[in-house]
């Protein structure tokens, strides 16, 4: 007989498991709390605008197409994919010699910029990709597809000596001002930090490797939205029998004799099982659906944990299109350290804050009516922050007057025919995170080098997956964590990427 797992969460590590368990012979059943699938890459629509609720940049297209191809899947089959030229645009707020840069990710396009920015440095930008290149794939074939704690392989030197190459135990704000001298090539470099939801000056210098991403890769968009990732993969699951259950809370995971055999939903359903995986949210997986007694990660570890920020984020419907803005636009704030300061060391909204502004229909018009925009504005904020209505109101109209100057839009209220607000509060009540955090566990080098592992040490057959454990946050990287897990329960110990089922 199958052995029947149950998985409980349908964000992109959930779907993915699922999908590679499911097409191994395993009876699999996806349990979530929400109404629809897909976890935080969400969707809604309201008055002919289509909004991806959460993840809305497409990296790393080697991970997604190794996953596809795993699955016996071209890719290209489910997805429309459009490399987007510029892949971003950046306004430096209160520089008037050079307020708006296009990045192409084309090297021959970017280098004029660079030299710029910082005359005389092609050939250090050049010798900087090219290292960072090399390391992302050491890093995938050494250590991002690695189980922790499942072998001893790490004590091997030929693994120490490819780590230690990884610049483990610099920061990312050391890396790079040992290579370049332009404040502003810097933060072009460290934003992709941004999702990681870490500070430069306390993430390890490893992820100099997000640059040969976005760099030697490029930014893609699936035609449709993020969402039609989680189509894909819901599409594939059916294919080999998963099954759903939609708007079925969980509210404890049934352990017997220290051993997982299913759980109890809210309503008073108990579902049974083998294995179970768990994609919610790991603080609550562990402190809400387990006992004390069975806890890896109890209340304690979570009260020293460093976590990413949350997020304050306006979905706009607007009545027009706007030509200043491309397709993903950051703005960095004038005092980069302050602002990062602000959200992770003396929490509070911040005064001049960094944020991303995604105008989808620059790329996929049939989002919004014809001739106008939806726009996705994100601004990171502290977890964990208490905040009255006012407050809420007052921090929106400020971000309002921000893009009024930065974006040259004085009338941009005038523009707006829909608007919704998404908090802290949000997060935690659609995705039970942590004091509202909008990713997880931030990527310092303590919880880079420790991450959660992806199975409980206290009961049997129950493990996670997802941005919580191994490797981390991302949509690609859910898919990498899908795969761990996977190697996990199979008992599989390589290291590498798997070439098949």
């Amino acid at each position: 007989m199958k052995k029947k797992i149950i998985i409980i969460g349908s964000g992109i590590g959930g779907l993915g498991s699922a999908a590679l368990l499911a097409k191994s012979g395993y009876n699999v059943t996806v349990i979530e709390k929400n109404a629809t699938l897909g976890g935080r890459a969400n969707i809604f629509e309201a008055e002919g605008y289509t909004f991806d609720m959460g993840p809305s940049w497409y990296l790393m297209p080697d991970v997604f197409e190794h996953y596809f191809k795993l699955l016996d899947e071209d890719i290209s089959k489910h997805l429309d994919l459009v490399k987007l030229s510029p892949s971003y645009r950046v306004f430096f707020s209160n520089d008037k010699e050079l307020p708006i840069v296009d990045i192409h990710s084309n090297l021959g396009k970017d280098l004029p910029l660079f030299e710029q920015l910082e005359p005389g440095i092609t050939p250090k930008i050049r010798e900087y990709l090219k290292r960072s290149g090399e390391q992302y794939e050491m890093a995938k074939d050494t250590f991002m597809y690695r189980n922790l704690g499942f072998s001893l392989d790490f004590l091997k030197w030929d693994v120490i000596k490819k780590g230690i190459e990884l610049n483990p135990f610099q920061t990312m704000q050391s890396y790079l001002n040992k290579w370049f001298k332009s404040e502003r090539v810097k933060k072009i470099l460290e934003y992709t930090l941004v999702f990681l939801g870490s500070d430069p000056s306390k993430t390890p210098a490893m992820y100099n490797i997000m640059n040969a991403i976005d760099f030697n890769m490029g930014v893609y968009y699936p035609k449709g939205g993020i969402y039609e990732i989680v189509k894909a993969l819901v599409t594939i699951n059916k294919k080999h029998g998963t099954q759903f259950m939609t708007n079925s809370p969980v509210s404890k995971i049934i352990v017997k004799n220290k051993e997982a055999t299913g759980v109890l939903l809210e309503n008073g359903t108990v579902v049974e099982a083998d294995l179970i995986i768990s994609n919610a949210d790991l603080w609550f997986t562990e402190t809400h659906l387990l006992e004390k007694r069975q806890q890896t990660y109890p209340e304690r570890y979570w009260e020293k944990a460093v976590l990413s920020p949350s997020a304050f984020i306006m979905y706009l419907g607007l009545d027009r299109e706007l030509e200043i803005l491309s397709h993903h636009n950051l703005r960095f704030g004038g005092d980069w350290k302050q602002n990062f300061k602000e959200l992770f060391d003396t929490p509070k909204l911040p005064e001049d804050p960094s944020y991303y502004i995604c105008k989808p229909t620059e790329t996929d018009p049939d989002l919004s009516p014809p001739g106008t925009d939806n726009l996705f504005v994100l601004v990171p904020i502290p977890p964990g922050l208490t905040l009255s209505k006012t407050d809420m109101e007052s921090y929106r109209q400020k971000i309002l007057n921000l893009m009024k100057t930065d974006l040259d839009l004085p009338d941009i209220e005038d523009y707006i025919v829909f608007e919704r607000s998404y908090w802290s509060d949000d997060f935690r009540r659609d995705y039970n995170a942590y004091k509202g955090t909008a990713l997880g566990l931030a990527h310092t080098l303590k919880q880079t080098l420790k991450r959660p592992l992806n199975y409980s040490k206290k009961v049997k057959n129950l493990y996670y997956v997802g941005a919580g454990t191994s490797p981390g946050i991302g949509m690609p990287i859910c898919l990498i964590s899908a795969e761990l897990v996977y190697k996990r329960i199979q008992k599989i110990k390589t290291s590498k990427p798997l070439e098949s089922l």
